[in-house]
C-alpha cells in the first residue's frame, strides 16, 4: 500500500514526464491492486510504485484505510467517495430510499413519492426483528430473501418462508447466556422476495447496469449504454426455495452448476434482451420500461446526495442490479461499489474493456475534453444538476416533450463517436 504520506503527492511529478532532448510526454501513473493490465492498456497510463500514483483504482479496503490520512495534489483522482457505502450496502441503500420517500410525501405530494417504489419491502434484522414479524404475519405463506448488508456475489443469501428458519436474528432476549458470548449476529436484511419475476426460457435473470458519478455537488451521473442479462442456470420454480442455482443469477454461484457451460455462459448483452422485449411487448412498452429503469438510478442517487461526501478527487463507478417482474416493473436489487469486472468470456471481456476505456475518458486525466459533452463512447450524460435531454429538434419530434438523453440497450458507433470527440495526445496524429 501507498505510504500515508505519499499517497498521490508524488504524482505530479508522473504526470509529466521527459523523454531525452527535452521533449514532454504526457503519461498517468495508475496504481491499481488488480486489473493492472486492463486498465493499464485503456489509456496512456505507466504502472507505478505504491508511492507515486495519479489515478488510484483501489478497493474499498484500501479507501477505508487510506482515505483520511493521504494528501492529494489537484489532479489526483480515485475511484471510490469516502462513504460510498450509502448506496451499496444493503441496509443503508435501503434506509436512504425510504428517507428520501418521506421527503418526497411531505413537500411533493403521494404522486411523487410513488416514483420511489421501486425497491421490495425491507427490514434490517436484527434491530427491526419485531416489526418485521407483524409485517411476516399478515402475509402467512409468502416467501422471504435474507442478505447479508455487506457482502457480495450471493454469499450468505438464503430464502426462507417460517420464522424459525431466522431465529438467530431475534433480539427479544430469549438468546441463552451461551449464546450472548458469541460473536454479534452479522446484521442482515430481510426482503420480500420477488414471486413473479418476469422468465425467458423458463429461467429467471436479472440486470447489471452500470453509472458512472464524477461529482455528488452538483450531481453528474453517466449511464453506460451497454451492460448484461445474468440468467440462473435451471428453470424457475418456488417448489425449491433452497436452490441456489434457480433464485440466485449471480455468475459466482451460477459457473459452479454441475450443468454451467462456461463457452455458453449465462448471460445477454443488453442490446440482445431490449430487442427480444420489443418484438414480444411492442416499442412503446419497453420504451416505458427503460424510462422506470431510468428513473431507479436518478431517484436513488438523489436519495444519498446529501449524504455522500463530495471530493473533486473522487468518482464511482456503479453496477446496478435490476429485477423484472411479470409486469415488467423493474425492482432495484442492489447497487455495487466494486462491481466485478473479471471476464467470463470473449464478449464479456469486450464489453468491461469498453467500460473501463470509457470511464477513464470520461475521468479525462489527460485533459481531452471541454467538459461540455453529452456522450462519451458508449457512455451518455442523464443528470447535470438536473435531467440531460437529447440534442433533437422539437420539430423533428413532433412534439414538445423533452426526450432523455439515455440510450440503455441501444445500437452504438462507440468508435466513430470517440475519434471525433477526442483530441489526439501530444505529437500524436489523429487516426
Amino acid at each position: 500500500l501507498p505510504s500515508q504520506q505519499t499517497a498521490g503527492h508524488k504524482g505530479a511529478c508522473g504526470s509529466q514526464k521527459k523523454k531525452e532532448g527535452g521533449e514532454r510526454v504526457s503519461a498517468v501513473l495508475l496504481r491499481c491492486v488488480s486489473l493492472s493490465f486492463m486498465l493499464a492498456s485503456c489509456i496512456h497510463v505507466s504502472l507505478c510504485s505504491d508511492g507515486e500514483w495519479d489515478l488510484n483504482w483501489c478497493d474499498v479496503g484500501w479507501l477505508r484505510e487510506n482515505f483520511d490520512h493521504s494528501y492529494m495534489e489537484e489532479h489526483v483522482r480515485i475511484c471510490h467517495f469516502r462513504n460510498h457505502y450509502e448506496l451499496t450496502r444493503k441496509n443503508l441503500m435501503v434506509k436512504n430510499l425510504k428517507r428520501y420517500r418521506k421527503t418526497l410525501e411531505r413537500e411533493a405530494g403521494r404522486l411523487e413519492a410513488s416514483k420511489c417504489d421501486f425497491f421490495p419491502c425491507t427490514f434490517v434484522l436484527p434491530s427491526e426483528y419485531h416489526i418485521f414479524v407483524e409485517e411476516f404475519k399478515r402475509s402467512p405463506g409468502s416467501t422471504w430473501i435474507m442478505k447479508p448488508v455487506a457482502r457480495s456475489q450471493g454469499k450468505g443469501i438464503f430464502l426462507f418462508r417460517k420464522l424459525k428458519d431466522i431465529i438467530d436474528w431475534r433480539k427479544d432476549g430469549s438468546r441463552s447466556e451461551e449464546q450472548k458470548d458469541e460473536a454479534q449476529v452479522e446484521s442482515y436484511v430481510a426482503q420480500r422476495y420477488i414471486e413473479n419475476p418476469y422468465l425467458i426460457a423458463g429461467r429467471k435473470f436479472d440486470l447489471r447496469v452500470y453509472v458512472l458519478v464524477t461529482s455528488y455537488i452538483a450531481l453528474k451521473a453517466w449511464l453506460y449504454r451497454d451492460g448484461f442479462a445474468r440468467f440462473s442456470n435451471t428453470r424457475f420454480s418456488l417448489s425449491s426455495i433452497d436452490d441456489q442455482y434457480v433464485h440466485l443469477t449471480n455468475v459466482a454461484v451460477q459457473k459452479t452448476s454441475p450443468d454451467y457451460d462456461p463457452e455458453k455462459g449465462c448471460k445477454w448483452q443488453m442490446q440482445q434482451l431490449r430487442q427480444y422485449l420489443t418484438a414480444k411487448h411492442g416499442f412503446e412498452t419497453v420504451q416505458t420500461l427503460f424510462k422506470e429503469i431510468d428513473n431507479i438510478f436518478i431517484r436513488s442517487l438523489l436519495s444519498v446526495q446529501k449524504t455522500i461526501i463530495n471530493d473533486k478527487h473522487c468518482f464511482e463507478l456503479y453496477g446496478y442490479d435490476i429485477l423484472l417482474d411479470q409486469d415488467l416493473k423493474p425492482w432495484l436489487i442492489e447497487v455495487n461499489a466494486s462491481p466485478s469486472l473479471t471476464a467470463s468470456s470473449q464478449e464479456d471481456y469486450d464489453l468491461k474493456y469498453r467500460l473501463l476505456e470509457d470511464t477513464l475518458h470520461i475521468v479525462d486525466m489527460e485533459g481531452r475534453l471541454t467538459g461540455k459533452e453529452k456522450r462519451v463512447g458508449v457512455f451518455d450524460l442523464m443528470w447535470n444538476d438536473g435531467p440531460v435531454h437529447m440534442d433533437v429538434g422539437l420539430e423533428a419530434l413532433g412534439s414538445s416533450c423533452l426526450v432523455a438523453n439515455t440510450h440503455l440497450g441501444c445500437v452504438n458507433d462507440r468508435q466513430k463517436q470517440l475519434q471525433q470527440l477526442l483530441k489526439p495526445f501530444p505529437g500524436q496524429k489523429r487516426t
